[in-house]
């Protein structure tokens, strides 16, 4: 069976497909079979474990799980930002659970992860924009399941240093942020982020002593080619370690409309390109999302 890819969640003409109204075959997704598959769906299930793999429908999750990788969101899921690509809810946040650190930690035990990513809603409301439940979250984790490998993908918690330095404590194998999309778009995809801004928190994540760093980009937003490599630069500037590169897909008509489906041959163009700048491992496709290959970004 196969299905087509529907959502997005936490990516001149050439290398371009023409809107349609259909989504072109590529973007076609065997759906998740397997044994490990289907016991980790069971485990989700029977204990209602929150996983963005399960409740974003990610076509890549059959993959992931069969290889012990499965992304898990902190801090609620209603954001205080309202970016116009993103599936996620905006508004006012839930409380704070401060019992959700030992559950993602359970979660992953459960499950026998064996690498883990994990994500969260911006939570611009919070004096402290959710640091410590982050770093609480990554400490309960290394104490429950101490084999885990972790990678962080992180808001920008609005480049307060002193507010990243927790996540530098924290000291995940890799940490990622997403710069999502070129300069030139940042402003009406991103709405409250800030290019810049973001680029200064990866340098100061490296400039830390952090291992690994990461960002991802959505293309078919209406960037050009010479935007996506420039955007390529200026990560691989920060000495950024690894890249994801994939398709935008929009969540619902309130979102903003996919302009272009890129050809799975420009994707082969980033990859190589990426390659070619010094990125440690490049994801480069259309189905790729954040954490595609997660597991393989540690070495």
């Amino acid at each position: 069976m196969e299905t087509i890819l529907d959502n997005n969640l936490p990516i001149g003409t050439r290398g371009k497909a023409e809107l349609t109204g259909a989504k072109p075959k590529w973007l076609k997704v065997k759906l998740p079979i397997g044994q490990k598959y289907s016991e980790l769906r069971g485990l989700v299930d029977k204990y209602k474990l929150n996983t963005i793999c399960a409740s974003g429908s990610c076509p890549n999750m059959g993959e992931c799980w069969g290889e012990g990788t499965a992304t898990f969101m902190i801090l609620g899921n209603i954001c205080t930002r309202s970016c116009g690509f993103c599936g996620v809810k905006t508004g006012r946040p839930e409380t704070i659970d401060w019992d959700e650190p030992e559950k993602v930690a359970r979660s992953i035990k459960i499950m026998k992860i064996k690498h883990a990513v994990i994500t969260s809603v911006d939570r611009d409301d919070l004096k402290d924009m959710g640091s410590i439940i982050w770093l609480e979250t990554v400490q309960a984790i290394r104490r429950m399941n101490p084999e885990t490998t972790l990678e962080t993908l992180i808001p920008d918690f609005q480049g307060v240093e002193r507010i990243i330095d927790r996540i530098v404590e924290a000291n995940p194998e890799v940490v990622s942020h997403n710069v999502e999309t070129v300069r030139r778009l940042t402003r009406e995809v991103r709405i409250q982020a800030k290019y810049d801004r973001s680029l200064a928190v990866l340098k100061y994540l490296k400039d830390q002593g952090i291992r690994r760093t990461k960002s991802g980009i959505m293309l078919g937003l209406g960037e050009t080619e010479e935007e996506v490599i420039q955007t390529m630069r200026d990560l691989r500037d920060q000495n950024v370690d690894i890249v994801t590169i994939g398709q935008y897909l929009q969540p619902s008509k309130k979102h903003l409309p996919v302009k272009e489906f890129i050809t799975p041959e420009q994707f082969v163009k980033y990859e190589k390109l990426g390659k070619e700048m010094g990125f440690r491992h490049v994801e480069s496709g259309p189905l790729v999302r954040s954490s595609y290959h997660a597991e393989k970004h540690i070495l």
